[in-house]
Formats: C-alpha cells, sequence, structure tokens
C-alpha cells in the first residue's frame, strides 16, 4: 500500500492489533508494514518512529472506556463502571502497562478518561486535592491487579521467542511451585483454586477488592 494511501488512523489500528498478539518486542515497522501491505518507509512517513506509533497506539485504546453519565447514575456505580472498563482495556491490550514504564505516553485519550474520572470524584463529595487522591486510589487499585495477566502473557511470548513452548515451561514452573507450596499448610489448602495459577487472583478478587476500596473513600466522605 503506498504511504499516499495509507492513513494514520490505519497505521495505529494495525500496531494496536500486532501488540496485542505480539507485544511491544514484536512490534516493529516492518512487521507492520507486511501486516499493512506497505513498504516500512511508509509507515514511517506517518507516524515519525516507533516510540512516537506506541504513544499514539497507547491513547488509541483509551477511547475504549466509556464515560458513564454523571447525570443519570450515582458516584459509586460510575466508579465501578469506570474501573472495571479500564481493567478490561488493560486486559485486552496487556502490552499498555508494558508501555507506561518504557515509553513517554500523553494523548487525548488518557486525559478524557482522567478528567471524567476526577469530574467523578468531585461528584462524589470530595472536594480540591481528596478528588485527586480518591480518583488516583481506584486508578493505581485497577492497575495493580491487572499486572498479572500482562505479566503472564508478556512471560508467555518471551519464552516462545526464545524457541521454548511457553505454555509448557509455565506448567512445568507451577508444578514446582504446587510442590513448594505443598509445604506450607494455607498454600497447601489453596492449590486447587484458582488462585494457585500464575499470575492469578481469586475468583471475583478484582470485584471485592474495588467494592472495599469505595466503601473506604465512601467512609472518608461521611466522616468529612
Amino acid at each position: 500500500m503506498p504511504r499516499e494511501t495509507l492513513t494514520r488512523d490505519q497505521i495505529v489500528t494495525a500496531a494496536v492489533s500486532l501488540l496485542d498478539t505480539d507485544g511491544l518486542e514484536g512490534l516493529n515497522m516492518r512487521a507492520l508494514g507486511t501486516r499493512l501491505g506497505s513498504a516500512a518507509t511508509a509507515v514511517y512517513w506517518h507516524v515519525g518512529s516507533k516510540d512516537n506509533l506506541i504513544a499514539l497506539a497507547g491513547d488509541h485504546v483509551w477511547h475504549e472506556i466509556t464515560l458513564p453519565d454523571l447525570d443519570l447514575v450515582d458516584w459509586r456505580t460510575a466508579a465501578t463502571a469506570m474501573a472495571t472498563d479500564l481493567y478490561a482495556m488493560l486486559n485486552r491490550h496487556p502490552w499498555l502497562l508494558q508501555a507506561f514504564g518504557s515509553f513517554l505516553m500523553t494523548g487525548s485519550g488518557k486525559a478524557r478518561h482522567d478528567d471524567h474520572l476526577l469530574a467523578l470524584y468531585e461528584a462524589a463529595g470530595f472536594t480540591g486535592s481528596a478528588a485527586d487522591q480518591a480518583a488516583t486510589t481506584v486508578f493505581t487499585f485497577v492497575l495493580g491487579n491487572a499486572l498479572g495477566p500482562a505479566a503472564t502473557a508478556s512471560l508467555t511470548r518471551k519464552l516462545g521467542r526464545e524457541g521454548s513452548d511457553g505454555e509448557q515451561v509455565l506448567r512445568d514452573t507451577m508444578t514446582e511451585a504446587r510442590q513448594i507450596a505443598a509445604q506450607f499448610p494455607r498454600l497447601r489448602a489453596r492449590l486447587d483454586t484458582q488462585s494457585a495459577h500464575y499470575g492469578a487472583a481469586p475468583d471475583d478478587a478484582f470485584q471485592f477488592g474495588l467494592q472495599a476500596v469505595l466503601d473506604g473513600l465512601e467512609a472518608r466522605l461521611h466522616a468529612t
């Protein structure tokens, strides 16, 4: 595809798809050009650099998050919806968490999300810096919960690139981990639960923790 017929939106959409399957390590202009049926130079012409492309792809996926109408729902319903939507988005695009620590990520997509998040906590009754603290507390809780699945996806790809069967290596490692855990009574009792899998959490742990965090924020509102 000649550069004149390519658009930036096409390139960014294709980059997101490639990142979802191959991660940050699998993104390069040649592979992206092949996916688009174009030369790598045409891709560079539209986006400038790989770093800039990753920033554009990262900003693109933030637009997937729905912003609840704060005039129609109460703040806890809105907070739950936004946090759950963010968690789902990060699980669809696990490379984004890795990108946060390696690339400068800016754009209107995240700004749109962050502005509405602050509006939500202001609507709840938090004022000034307290609104920022409430929003940051929930936001970092979501990021922390998304790290496990993202790490598993990244590690499986890494092992595959090294010529190993990533899933088999993880299974072998978890067999060894189970043998170690069996020596400790509380871990042994949980060996057959969801939380015993690599990078996994107990069933419904995300919603349990989210509601506990919101309970704490609501208690602070009542206390003040």
